[in-house]
């Protein structure tokens, strides 16, 4: 006890380890889905589901474990919804990368992550973008969220002339996905701890019964993590005759760092603020240390083999229970290394079991809609169009490019160019760059 008071001085906080162990079991069991969710999505790019699944952990591990201890905050980390469905559908479906040089890309945004963090230019960004394009990113990947879900589990098919349309609702996957959306948002809205993973383990189990999935076991000794370990191939990305075009990689790294920029600082000053730790002694110099652990977090995670890793916004829910300090964030950690030993039951998952998962996440990022000005059109009609170019071109690039152009292109005609921000004018120029070089 007095070890953990000299790390996390509890009494300053004004917590104790029992509260502490219960936020911190809190916060894994409303983030714990993703060791089913991001196997599921990075495996369709080719990579072994088994090894994304322990790098899924060990990255989450790793990633609390140095927000633990670093910045002392009670913040859970792991691999980010949107950015693993950018890594596997944009850069390796539409892209056409191997997910080996995809790797090197996340490798790289992480590197520059933190040079920006570490030259205070990662605050000069987000404190420039305008607040209705930050509301419409996120928007914008919960739809792009919600059109996947929906395509994986079969509740919406192609069709060749309304490109989508109603899938076969009397066949079990689309019924199940359905079934356990609701279940999801019911537990949700009656506040169950671990909602999300009840869902999907409700799903599997039905599955199961109907002779759908094939019982594994539940307990043993993780995959091997060398199919992924260390295979990032950054001389292929950046080798301009085998590998990425300039245009690509451009397009790749940017937006790899811009929503990485804007959901860690975002989810960080959200859970922080809510936890009140921001009005402490030294809260700004331990925030610093939690946005290097963030930018390490997604350098070590793409050495591992999986997408960016980010501060979880589930975090909340360990704050909301008392979780004040990094002991916290220790817990969630120890909790994803004893996950590894679940390997048998993640493989068990099938894709319209995480499919309620994804499509619920995608309902609560669209909360941030309301955050857009739409009375004003300069604002509003940027907004609306990153929001809904990210689902219908499927591409988060295509909607953070089209978002900061028209931002941009509206002020000016309208002769408020003196209020765009020089962060606009910049991302939004690197973003015609990139299509001139295409």
């Amino acid at each position: 006890m007095a070890l953990l008071e000299r790390l996390f001085q509890l009494q300053q906080h004004g917590t104790t380890v029992r509260t502490e162990l219960l936020a911190g079991l809190t916060t894994f069991l409303t983030m714990s889905y993703i060791v089913f969710v991001n196997p599921d999505i990075l495996s369709t790019t080719g990579m072994d589901a088994g090894a994304v699944f322990v790098a899924t952990c060990l990255a989450a591990a790793l990633g609390s474990l140095v927000m633990a201890f670093a910045a002392n905050f009670p913040v859970g980390m792991a691999p980010g919804m949107g950015l693993n469905a950018f890594f596997a559908f944009t850069v390796v479906g539409a892209a056409g990368l191997p997910w080996q040089q995809a790797l090197a890309a996340v490798f790289i945004s992480g590197l520059v992550f933190l040079v920006l963090s570490l030259t205070g230019v990662r605050a000069w960004l987000v404190a420039g973008i305008p607040a209705s394009l930050r509301s419409a990113i996120v928007a914008g990947i919960g739809l792009f969220l919600a059109i996947i879900a929906l395509q994986k589990s079969g509740v919406i098919v192609g069709n060749e002339d309304t490109l989508v349309a109603l899938g076969a609702l009397n066949t079990a996957p689309p019924l199940l996905a359905l079934a356990g959306f609701l279940l999801i948002a019911v537990l949700e809205a009656r506040r169950v701890r671990g909602a999300i993973l009840i869902g999907i383990l409700a799903v599997t189990g039905a599955g199961w019964l109907l002779g759908s999935v094939q019982y594994q076991g539940l307990v043993s000794l993780p995959p091997s993590l060398a199919p992924t370990f260390l295979q990032l191939d950054l001389s292929g990305l950046l080798h301009h005759d085998g590998g990425a075009p300039l245009a690509v990689l451009l397009q790749v790294v940017l937006v790899f760092v811009l929503v990485e920029v804007f959901d860690a600082t975002g989810t960080l000053y959200g859970v922080v603020g809510r936890a009140g730790l921001l009005k402490l002694p030294g809260a700004q110099k331990r925030f610093g240390r939690a946005l290097l652990a963030d930018s390490t977090a997604i350098v070590a995670g793409s050495l591992l083999g999986t997408s960016s890793t980010t501060a979880f916004a589930e975090s909340a829910s360990g704050v909301q229970v008392g979780g004040r300090t990094g002991l916290t964030a220790l817990v969630v950690a120890a909790l994803f290394l004893a996950a590894l030993l679940f390997s048998p039951l993640a493989a068990m998952v099938p894709g319209y079991a995480t499919s309620p998962a994804l499509l619920f996440v995608a309902g609560l990022m669209l909360r941030e809609l309301v955050e857009v000005d739409w009375n004003d059109l300069t604002e509003s009609v940027p907004a609306a169009l990153c929001a809904l170019a990210m689902p219908f071109t499927y591409s988060i690039a295509n909607g953070l490019a089209f978002g900061f152009i028209a931002y941009a292109a509206l002020k000016a005609g309208t002769g408020r160019w003196r209020e765009v921000h020089p962060a606009v004018w910049l991302v939004a120029g690197l973003f015609v760059l990139r299509y001139a070089l295409e």
